[in-house]
């Protein structure tokens, strides 16, 4: 079984669409993303430095983007027809859903958009961060992060939480961990912030010709389950700026079940 994963912020680096856009139909998507997210895409995927493409405004549409045309080119020649699902890891669940045709590029480009932009006002609000949180008893580590004020945003695999909130107090989670977990900083974006409620759904595909018929399963990292409409998608992808997403369990497990 060959499964898609999208990957969510952090996978960006520096000039890593350089060698794609040697390909003059990745390069040409690319241009067509960039008017539809309203950046310059090109020169975020290729001169941009780290600092620049690490803002989440810039970063969010960014990846996105590089998801979908990466898609389409392995999708193409029949390929597409061989993958039996496709998930996403926070902001790639919107890349997800276009892959999954439920939404097309442009919806997906303004929505990212939109979304990215309003996670960064709303972390500028005050000092915020995220620490990965490796090993330990859950419960006793929920506890402790009620204690601290903090939030799980995601709980991944191998034992892992990231954990968001504010900067003091993940320092001293940092200080004072519950027995056996180590936490180390993260340099991402908190899912759990004010002001990201007033974020809109992302609409259904304006025209029947702007995506492909929707044939691959498509699952949310919140729940698992399987997403089948825009309204469900917009829903799944506004509630990960604000919810834990469960990718290395509840999403993981669910990919190896047909969709019900």
């Amino acid at each position: 079984m060959i499964v898609v994963v999208c990957p969510g912020q952090g996978s960006q680096t520096p000039g890593f669409l350089v060698p794609w856009l040697e390909d003059p139909a990745f390069a040409a998507g690319l241009d067509a993303m960039s008017a539809a997210s309203g950046l310059d895409l090109v020169a975020h995927g290729t001169v941009s430095d780290a600092d620049t493409i690490r803002d989440t405004a810039v970063a969010q549409p960014l990846i996105v983007a590089a998801g979908i045309l990466t898609m389409r080119t392995l999708f193409a020649a029949g390929r597409g027809d061989r993958i039996a699902g496709i998930a996403g890891h926070s902001v790639g669940e919107i890349t997800a859903a276009a892959g999954a045709g439920i939404l097309n590029d442009a919806d997906a480009l303004g929505f990212v958009r939109e979304r990215g932009a309003a996670m960064a006002e709303a972390a500028a609000l005050e000092p915020s961060g995220m620490s990965a949180v490796l090993g330990g008893d859950e419960a006793e580590l929920l506890a402790l992060l009620t204690e601290l004020g903090l939030e799980p945003a995601n709980f991944n695999g191998g034992g892992q939480v990231v954990v968001a909130g504010a900067i003091d107090a993940l320092a001293r989670l940092a200080a004072a961990p519950p027995p056996g977990p180590a936490s180390f900083p993260c340099r991402l974006p908190v899912h759990s912030t004010p002001g990201i409620c007033s974020l809109p759904s992302p609409r259904s595909p304006r025209s029947p010709h702007a995506s492909p018929p929707r044939t691959r399963p498509c699952r949310s990292g919140r729940t698992g389950t399987a997403v089948r409409s825009s309204t469900a998608r917009g829903s799944s992808d506004i509630s990960s700026t604000r919810s834990p997403r469960r990718y290395g369990g509840i999403c993981a497990c669910s990919l190896s079940r047909p969709p019900a």
